[in-house]
């Protein structure tokens, strides 16, 4: 039995162990079944640590980026979005409206991206456990830190309004393809959008066009 084989059999020690692909699949296993059960918010890495029977030293190593990039894994999704808007907000809320649809197209337009969203969608318009964790996931990760890091008020509502805007346009142009959407450039789709995105998550009195 090898170093790493008897490591995952007995994970009782501390620190970063090295573990095989086995214990990587373990981890995604009990984390997608925590999540299902528990919703994102309330899912934790230690309980899911406890789940995997692994150190909870070793779930952050493998996941670095913490719960939000283990929740990515056990989507399947090949891009974590949360790192996609860590490099939207660099950019500050000069067009950050803007940048967010432009960022999503470009990383989801390829067929092989767009079929893996269209699938997750799907399962969350049928699926409770679905619905929820995509609608936590979103809210707490994804556009709640957007609209937080601007500085606006209320940014909770401003981030369920932007998210309302994207996942229409998720829907719209993947799942039920209104043809107008379908055919529309991504130059025009940035046009259209980007604005009320602007307006969901900037403080307009205090950033005027």
């Amino acid at each position: 039995m090898t170093p790493g084989a008897s490591s995952e059999a007995t994970p009782r020690g501390r620190g970063r162990r090295p573990g095989g692909t086995d214990t990587r699949a373990a981890i995604v296993d009990a984390a997608r079944k925590s999540f299902a059960a528990k919703g994102y918010d309330k899912a934790s890495m230690r309980g899911i640590a406890r789940e995997a029977g692994v150190d909870p030293a070793l779930v952050h190593h493998y996941f670095e980026g913490g719960k939000a990039a283990l929740f990515v894994e056990t989507l399947d999704v090949p891009v974590n979005p949360a790192d996609l808007i860590q490099r939207v907000m660099a950019g500050g809320v000069d067009r950050l409206g803007w940048r967010i649809v432009e960022t999503f197209l470009t990383v989801w337009e390829p067929p092989e991206r767009r079929d893996v969203l269209v699938a997750l969608v799907r399962s969350s318009m049928t699926s409770d456990e679905a619905a929820r964790m995509l609608r936590e996931f979103l809210g707490r990760e994804v556009f709640g830190k957007v609209a937080a890091s601007t500085g606006a008020p209320n940014p909770q509502l401003r981030g369920a309004l932007a998210a309302s805007q994207v996942i229409g346009l998720i829907v719209g142009r993947y799942v039920i393809r209104l043809p107008a959407l379908v055919d529309a450039t991504r130059e025009q789709l940035v046009e259209g959008l980007g604005p009320v995105l602007q307006h969901h998550l900037v403080d307009t009195a205090a950033n005027p066009e």
